[in-house]
């Protein structure tokens, strides 16, 4: 599903914000209001809009995804636009750029951007040459605020991004909501709003002030909005009812990063039974019962997102590896209780912030133990509310403080549970019961996605030439499902491969010899049998990985 937002005319005088949204390939409209209004028409695929300060974001994405170079800009005090970007004698770089709409940067002669290169890429993206309604997409030097654009086309260009190549632009216009022209909404989007803001005028009415913005939701839903205001404006009038409309109902992007988890660090384990007895080394999978040599005893279930293994004095080690998201909720499950909306997602909050803090590198994951003395995980699968305030808060943390948290007791830098429930109860938001808690601190984005993705495109093209001959073979596995679309390939620089399963992501390096075949088809299979309960298993996955690259020799 994608969504976008039109703001109506406000006939009869009343205030309205158009909704609109692709659903199944189809544009649905609602209208909102303030006060009762006496009509108004939403808009359709083919109503006109103004481009606004949108041609930045379309820029950014080129530039990133081509790998134009876009040099910070330096703010000399002569030029009056420099207000959007820096005071005189400071620099500002492009992300910061978009984000506060700092047109100079990216001005198209400034970055020497070449009509060929620019027309042939939106071409690739969107299956067809810019032209038509896409024309205003057609020549870089020509995009401009007042460009009027068809709304559906509009919409289909942002759709038509995919999301490694919006990624970096997602992380930059993610803060638009925390100190941006939205700055203090964020108690009503969470993370969900990933937009360019603009404030322009209407058509043949220079005198009114047309503001918004468009981007795309957590799931990469393309959205776009405006009204009679400055886009400050309008997210101060609106985003209540905004945030609250069909459009932005809850969707779950995919899980990144990744956490690798020491379950049950301070309780020695004397035994694991599983489904069928004892268990064995692997993967688990199904209900689980740990006995713990202090004569306790703990019922799990495994969805293959866990292992066990023996180290080398016989000791059982279990250790789970998650995205980030997942994490937090096994968290919440376990330090709290998640269907207390505001007061969870300020735990949730606090509990990624203090992964951060805390954890240490491992091989490209971050690694921490299940303890009283760290954070507190849930060996079971998250709860659905608990995955829903995660992924409602996700990539939001602290900043300013060393965080930390209590059941009952309150300090400083210390968020007390019960009374985070008890200032909820009385009204209080997420974001307020973050300061009373860390008064030093301030809410800001964490890395999205863990690490940037910078695609290496040979890996991907030779993935997508030897998926047919690989299937011959994977057709025949059980649990195997092909992708809906092939894994997007990024460049590793430090640690070992790993995927991103939910994102369908592989980090690797370039492909040079027949090991680093062997790691693309051992990640691609992680992904593809991520519903199967052996696709965690490693040495099954190995042995299958090299099956796959031997019937490859010569073929490249």
């Amino acid at each position: 599903m994608s969504a976008a937002l039109f703001l109506a005319s406000g006939q009869g005088g009343a205030a309205a914000l158009d909704v609109a949204w692709f659903d199944g390939g189809r544009l649905r409209a609602i209208q909102l209001h303030q006060q009762p209004s006496r009509g108004g028409h939403p808009p359709t695929a083919n109503t006109l809009v103004p481009l606004g300060s949108l041609w930045k974001l379309f820029v950014h994405v080129y530039a990133t995804d081509t790998g134009v170079d876009m040099p910070d800009y330096h703010c000399g005090g002569r030029i009056p636009d420099e207000v959007y970007c820096c005071e005189p004698g400071r620099s500002i770089d492009a992300d910061a750029a978009l984000a506060q709409s700092c047109g100079l940067l990216f001005a198209p002669a400034r970055l020497m951007l070449a009509r060929g290169a620019w027309q042939a890429y939106w071409g690739r993206l969107l299956g067809t040459s810019p032209r038509g309604e896409l024309a205003w997409l057609a020549d870089p030097a020509r995009l401009g605020p007042g460009r009027q654009v068809r709304l559906g086309a509009l919409l289909r260009v942002l759709g038509a991004i995919p999301p490694a190549s919006r990624e970096r632009a997602e992380a930059a216009l993610l803060r638009v909501v925390l100190d941006g022209r939205g700055a203090g909404s964020v108690r009503w989007f969470g993370n969900r709003l990933r937009v360019k803001t603009f404030t322009w005028h209407r058509p043949g009415q220079p005198e009114t002030r047309l503001g918004g913005a468009a981007g795309w939701l957590a799931d990469g839903t393309p959205i776009w909005f405006s009204g009679d205001d400055s886009s400050s404006g309008i997210f101060k009038r609106w985003a209540p009812q905004l945030a609250a409309s069909p459009a932005l109902q809850q969707r779950a992007g995919g899980d990144s990063g990744c956490v690798l988890v020491d379950f049950f660090a301070r309780y020695p384990v004397a035994r694991l039974d599983g489904p069928a007895g004892p268990a064995r080394a692997g993967t688990l999978s199904g209900r689980h019962v740990v006995r713990f040599e202090n004569g306790q005893r703990l019922a799990f279930t495994g969805a293959g997102d866990m292992t066990m293994a023996r180290g080398a004095n016989g000791k059982i080690r279990i250790q789970g590896r998650f995205g980030v998201n997942d994490y937090v909720a096994r968290v919440l499950d376990r330090e709290a209780d998640a269907t207390r909306t505001e007061a969870a997602k300020a735990l949730a909050i606090a509990a990624r912030t203090y992964l951060q803090q805390n954890a240490r590198p491992l091989a490209a994951c971050q690694h921490i133990a299940d303890s009283s003395a760290t954070q507190r995980v849930s060996p079971n699968p998250p709860s659905s509310p608990a995955l829903a305030v995660a992924r409602w808060t996700d990539a939001l943390v602290l900043e300013g403080a060393q965080v930390r948290y209590h059941r009952d007791l309150a300090g400083t830098d210390v968020l007390a549970w019960n009374e985070a429930l008890e200032q909820a109860r009385k009204g209080a938001a997420f974001d307020a019961i973050l300061a009373h808690a860390y008064p030093r601190a301030s809410l800001t984005i964490a890395g999205v996605g863990g690490q940037r993705c910078r695609r290496l495109h040979p890996n991907e093209a030779w993935l997508a030439r030897m998926l047919p001959r690989w299937e011959r073979v994977l057709l025949r596995e059980p649990g195997y499902e092909r992708p809906a679309q092939l894994p997007t390939v990024c460049a590793l620089d430090v640690g070992a491969p790993y995927s991103e399963q939910s994102r369908g992501r592989v980090f690797m390096r370039a492909l040079a010899t027949r090991e680093d075949r062997i790691t693309l088809a051992h990640e691609y299979l992680h992904i593809a049998l991520r519903h199967h309960p052996r696709g965690q298993d490693e040495r099954y996955v190995e042995g299958l990985a090299r099956r796959l690259a031997d019937q490859n020799v010569g073929s490249d």
